[in-house]
């Protein structure tokens, strides 16, 4: 079987490509050659600026012809599905829960709970559910892997102020005390890579039962963002201090941001019950265990 992956040297998939070279698929990785590419025989790399050129697409995959086109970017989904479609008989789309908007349900399912207030998620979430109606039309096997906060070796994990800064985490291993909305009861699932790219791995070998489907993958349970601070500390081996503010005050002074103090407002705990029981996705590992491998890769590469 012949895969394209776009976006197969990040997080997510730089774990893939070590869960697909096991098998039997002859792999295509479309790269802009920026990441150090991972040295198989079984990887056909092919360069390639992520842009909007729908004929440079269409150039790309008259030549390689995939039978499955996993596209963890999503930028530009909508040209990679109408270029791609002629070829493929499965089209795998990566989102995020965060496209649904606020959680009104905990577990969160698939479904839409409110507008999401990022314009760039929202845009990608309508264009999801455009082509998963279109594949459905065109016979092609559509599936979507919805994760939560991505953890795990490779990248720097979610500080405790809802950003990836090292300079958060070196204050963290300092014990330096962490201020947090009242009362701390937040949920967070922060969700090891490799556990997301299995979700990608189990839609690809068993096509039929993802078909037409919207995936969440996350661990097993979620931590409240009060242990979560004191999950740090215990991997840290210090005390962190946490001040608990309200509301207005930490989304007015401490942590104004959207993107960051969302973290802490909405529960991310998604529901993977329908993953589990369509494809039999387990998640490997515990939120505590993805933040403590995240550290440890930090610690081996120097960076805090």
């Amino acid at each position: 079987m012949r895969i394209c992956i776009i976006g197969g040297t990040g997080h997510i998939g730089g774990n893939l490509i070590k869960m697909l070279i096991k098998e039997k698929f002859e792999i295509f990785l479309l790269t802009r050659g920026i990441k150090p590419l991972p040295k198989n025989n079984k990887i056909k790399f092919l360069k390639k600026n992520y842009d909007s050129d729908k004929t440079e697409w269409e150039k790309i995959f008259n030549e390689i012809k995939p039978e499955v086109i996993v596209d963890i970017l999503g930028t530009y989904a909508p040209i990679v599905y109408e270029t791609g479609k002629n070829y493929c008989k499965q089209f795998i789309l990566c989102g995020s829960i965060w496209m649904y908007g606020e959680p009104k349900k905990v577990p969160t399912p698939e479904e839409t709970h409110s507008i999401c207030i990022f314009s760039g998620y929202r845009k990608r979430y309508e264009e999801m559910q455009k082509i998963k109606i279109q594949a459905k039309k065109d016979g092609i096997n559509f599936t979507a892997i919805m994760p939560p906060n991505i953890c795990g070796p490779g990248k720097v994990p979610l500080d405790c102020y809802g950003k990836r800064d090292i300079e958060n985490h070196k204050r963290h291993k300092k014990g330096e005390v962490v201020f947090l909305p009242e009362p701390g009861q937040t949920l967070i699932g922060p969700c090891d890579a490799e556990d997301v790219a299995r979700g990608f791995f189990l839609s690809i070998i068993d096509p039929i039962n993802a078909s037409d489907e919207i995936f969440n993958v996350g661990s097993s349970y979620a931590i409240t963002v009060k242990q979560f601070v004191e999950t740090y500390g215990e991997i840290y081996k210090v005390k962190i201090p946490i001040n608990f503010v309200s509301w207005k005050e930490y989304s007015e002074k401490i942590n104004p941001e959207p993107g960051a103090n969302t973290h802490f407002k909405w529960n991310m705990c998604p529901d993977i019950s329908k993953i589990s029981r369509k494809l039999g996705y387990k998640p490997k590992y515990s939120p505590e265990e993805t933040m403590e491998r995240a550290v440890k890769w930090m610690e081996e590469n120097h960076l805090i």
